[in-house]
């Protein structure tokens, strides 16, 4: 009897630790649209321009204007990495991170103007290509 209650007593505390682990993973898991997924969330529902939001994309090659109008905004489009055709205007008025460029993978957060314009607050590079092995590492 005394064993049993210490497993019903064991099993108790892994339940709760397994359920604390997983609300904990569910609550710092960190989702972004696609160009794609925010232009039909728009259209579906205008007062989504008024929320903030994280979407990924890549940089349009040639569109990166800094200094706009002699500020230090930064002006880029981003577009669809699936469906290049769907793209947005960026805004950003802070320091770009290094590893910008005009061809990068970024995330942005900020709020999507009804004037079609992302008003970034953060921005974030993807380089992943970095560390990924290229095909001369497997070769044995």
């Amino acid at each position: 009897m005394k064993h049993g209650r210490f497993f019903v007593g064991l099993v108790g505390v892994a339940a709760v630790v397994a359920y604390l682990m997983w609300t904990g993973i569910s609550d710092s898991m960190v989702y972004y649209l696609t160009p794609v997924e925010l232009a039909d969330r728009v259209e579906a529902d205008p007062t989504f321009h008024e929320v903030g939001v994280k979407v990924s994309g890549r940089v349009v090659e040639g569109s990166w204007e800094r200094g706009v109008a002699g500020t230090g905004t930064h002006a880029f489009t981003v577009s669809d990495l699936e469906q290049p055709e769907v793209a947005f205007v960026v805004r950003y008025d802070d320091v770009l991170p290094d590893t910008f460029n005009d061809q990068a993978e970024v995330v942005l957060e900020g709020i999507y103007g009804t004037d079609g314009v992302f008003r970034a607050h953060t921005v974030l590079t993807k380089c992943g290509s970095r560390y990924e092995a290229a095909e001369e590492d497997f070769a044995t």
